[in-house]
């Protein structure tokens, strides 16, 4: 992580899951990561690259389809711990 983003520290993850909802009707995956750490530190920006490195990978093996293929609206869902307590994003 800490190759890819500046001042990022590596962490000793303990959990970490990619897991995928097919919308069908949208033509689309949805992705969510679930990270987790026994420490006093956030998760966030594993949990968003380990979602972003899926949609890149998605859409290197999709490419010979469909190059209009758009990956967006990559977000924090939830998050608790670290110094600013927790975060659930209201939708």
């Amino acid at each position: 992580m800490d190759s890819l983003i500046p001042l990022c520290h590596p962490l000793m993850l303990n959990k970490i899951s990619v897991d995928f909802e097919f919308v069908d009707e949208e033509c689309r995956v949805d992705i969510f990561a679930t990270v987790g750490l026994n420490g006093k530190t956030g998760v966030e920006m594993e949990a968003l690259t380990a979602v972003s490195v899926a949609g890149l990978t998605i859409y290197d093996m999709c490419k010979a389809v469909d190059k209009s293929m758009v990956i967006g609206d990559i977000k924090l869902l939830k998050k608790s711990g670290g110094k600013s307590g927790t975060y659930i994003r209201a939708e």
